[in-house]
């Protein structure tokens, strides 16, 4: 109803005026309609625009307002102690200030009409309880938004979380450009500026053109544009000087209809190509914490309310927001690159291929949050053909776990170079542990494979044990003594010989494979075993499963939530070399020597049919044997193996190794590593702790 002043000599006593009586069902349809009206699926704010004014504008004939004679006191409304006069409603909460009723109209200054009653003028736009409330629902908005973006941990994610924050609350389409490439960190670009469309989200609606038809001209009112949106230019280069560049300099958001954004959306989306006029189209820039870093473009369609004017300061939230996790996220995954490649970089890149053995190997990082970690494999031949397989896990998940590990891996190589006992290499390991640092920890298991004695000796620090899977299919877990992991420092490492059998495959794997939230260490151990064992008998009791498959199958058994640290596997399938294909001899050191065991070699080849070989093998052994002669003051060996290839092996106790040189014509000597380096396949020299090896392999039909 129409309100009517009431002059003050008209005036009757409050106490005395009647009550008008109130319409319960008015109120009910009133509440509900503003409840349907709410509803709406916008953002908050602008559903609250539609209403807000039918809420706070004046009552019908069926209610009455607050502050009007007649009607019943608020009970939970605080009031001041009277004095001396009729009691005055307190303040009242919808208006936002006092609520002093005027000394003319009776009605408090919150109440609908109060202001226009006093002063004559209508109330400013923008003010009263439905544009607080307006307020209240974009600070709501802006603060679930942002905790969206902030959620995301990569690029990718916290693109998504801008456009599934703005779409469908804030506009209905978002098209987001970013840098390319994206600068990182501190350094400085080269080249031209180009944005290139990273993102674009839009309601369902808009991209089927499937609701929302307009009786009039037949087409969905959506995006005036959408055809030329979906197909927007991919790149944009941002001229110097033009106008897209200026709006990107001066960071904050612009409307549409501005001069400087009319100039720079053709520029970004690609000439010919348009979006809604007006305020509803709103380009922000993306500015990181030294540059900017690309754009957005929030649109809305003609049947949705235009944009306001606080709307560019919810834009420019966003953006900021946005831009600087975008920063975060490029740092983030640059660091976690590196880290990873230079994991990746200290493992091996493919595994030896030594003789009677062999080998496969796997390596997983954890989830993303702890991606990097300090477990390592490798696998490195040893004289004799002999090798040696090791496994190791230092402490921790960071970059300098990953460089310690680099480290071990250098230490365990050059100690398995100079031909040292399992347990000797873990204490090296040990020493050189705590030299790096007093927190510096590892676990670590080194095995050394026999493959002519079909034997294993190892070594372990603090690891897991190995499971050795027979080929009749039973899987054993190795008794190995456990020892202190390395870097403990003052512990003895004791080192077990066991039996390798021709078939039989050696697992050697990190804690990450057997351990997680879900299960100790033993439970996983349990579920290997078994894991195995089922596995090899799906193959049969004579034949091994594959290698390659073995290692594949072996990660399935991990769970969804088994994933809590990096795995690195190795399996080394035992093919050993049998007697018959080894010929082994001790030899004087007299001038005879040679002769002799040119003899000793032609009888073994013609034995296993090579004699095609015979006079290669003479010539070379008779070098390698005349230059181990000349110095050697203790029995040298002679040793002929049959595989793939044949290999022979030279030992005595200098451990000065030969290298190879060009003899000038008046030498009379020098040229025996020549020969031995133009008709060998492969040779090489191993300094052993009781002198070296020299070994060439020759190929046979």
């Amino acid at each position: 109803m129409t309100e009517h002043s009431i002059p003050d000599e008209g005036r009757q006593p409050r106490a005395a005026r009647p009550a008008a009586p109130a319409d319960p069902r008015g109120a009910h349809a009133r509440a509900r309609k503003a409840r349907d009206t709410q509803g709406a699926p916008a953002l908050p704010a602008q559903a609250q625009a539609r209403t807000g004014d039918a809420a706070a504008g004046p009552c019908d004939e069926h209610s009455q307002p607050s502050g009007h004679a007649g009607a019943q006191p608020d009970p939970h409304r605080p009031r001041p102690a009277p004095e001396g006069g009729p009691e005055r409603p307190g303040p009242d909460p919808a208006a936002g200030r006092g609520g002093d009723r005027d000394s003319h109209d009776g009605a408090p200054s919150g109440a609908p009409g109060g202001e226009e009653r006093r002063t004559g003028q209508p109330r400013p736009p923008g003010s009263g309880p439905a544009a607080m409330r307006r307020d209240g629902d974009r600070l709501r908005f802006v603060g679930a938004a942002t905790r969206r973006i902030a959620r995301g941990i990569d690029l990718d994610e916290i693109v998504m979380g801008l456009c599934r924050a703005t779409v469908p609350t804030f506009s209905d389409a978002i098209l987001v450009y970013l840098r390319d490439p994206l600068p990182v960190g501190e350094e400085r670009p080269s080249g031209a500026l180009i944005l290139r469309l990273r993102r674009t989200d839009r309601l369902r609606s808009i991209e089927e053109g499937a609701e929302d038809v307009d009786t009039e001209s037949g087409n969905p009112p959506a995006l005036q544009v959408q055809n030329e949106l979906v197909t927007t230019a991919e790149l944009c280069e941002v001229r110097p000087g033009g106008a897209l560049a200026e709006v990107l300099r001066g960071v904050r958001p612009v409307f549409a209809d501005t001069p400087a954004a009319r100039a720079a959306l053709p520029e970004l989306l690609g000439e010919g190509r348009t979006v809604p006029l007006g305020r509803r189209t709103i380009l922000a820039p993306l500015r990181g914490r030294r540059r900017v870093i690309g754009a957005a473009v929030f649109l809305r369609r003609p049947d949705r309310p235009a944009f306001e004017n606080d709307d560019l300061l919810v834009a420019a939230q966003l953006a900021t927001h946005s831009a600087l996790g975008i920063d975060k996220a490029v740092l983030y995954g640059r660091e976690a690159y590196i880290a990873d490649e230079l994991q990746r970089t200290m493992l091996p890149e493919t595994l030896p291929r030594p003789t009677g053995v062999r080998l496969a190997s796997r390596y997983l990082p954890a989830a993303e949050t702890a991606r990097v970690g300090g477990d390592w494999y490798d696998a490195i031949p040893l004289p004799g053909s002999r090798v040696a397989l090791v496994v190791g896990d230092v402490m921790g998940h960071s970059m300098t776990s990953a460089a310690i590990m680099g480290q071990l891996r250098t230490t365990a190589q050059t100690l398995a170079g100079l031909d040292l006992p399992p347990q000797e290499v873990l204490h090296h390991l040990d020493e050189q542990a705590q030299r790096l640092g007093s927190d510096r920890m590892a676990t670590c298991l080194y095995a050394v494979y026999d493959p002519v004695a079909h034997r294993i000796t190892i070594a372990n620090a603090g690891h897991p044990p190995p499971v050795l899977l027979h080929l009749g299919g039973r899987a054993e877990v190795l008794r190995v003594p456990p020892g202190a992991p390395i870097g403990v420092g003052g512990v003895d490492f004791e080192a077990v010989e066991l039996d390798a059998p021709a078939g039989a495959t050696l697992l050697l794997y990190t804690d990450g494979l057997v351990e997680s939230r879900l299960r100790d260490v033993w439970t996983g151990i349990e579920q290997l075993r078994e894991r195995l064992a089922a596995t090899a008998q799906l193959t049969g009791p004579d034949h091994p499963p594959p290698l390659e498959a073995l290692c594949d199958d072996v990660l399935d058994m991990l769970g969804p939530g088994d994933r809590d640290d990096d795995i690195a596997l190795l399996a080394a399938r035992f093919d050993g070399i049998a007697p018959s294909d080894v010929a082994y001899w001790y030899l004087e050191p007299e001038d005879a020597t040679p002769s002799r065991a040119r003899r000793l070699a032609r009888s073994a080849l013609e034995r296993w049919g090579l004699q095609e070989l015979n006079d290669s093998v003479e010539l070379l052994v008779s070098e390698v044997v005349t230059n181990a002669v000349r110095y050697a003051s203790r029995p040298v060996t002679l040793r002929l193996l049959r595989t793939d290839v044949l290999r022979c092996e030279v030992g005595d106790d200098v451990p000065q190794l030969p290298r190879l040189r060009q003899a000038r014509a008046t030498d009379e000597g020098g040229r025996g590593l020549y020969l031995v380096n133009r008709l060998a396949r492969r040779w090489g020299a191993t300094r052993l702790s009781t002198g070296k090896v020299v070994w060439f392999e020759l190929n046979h039909g």
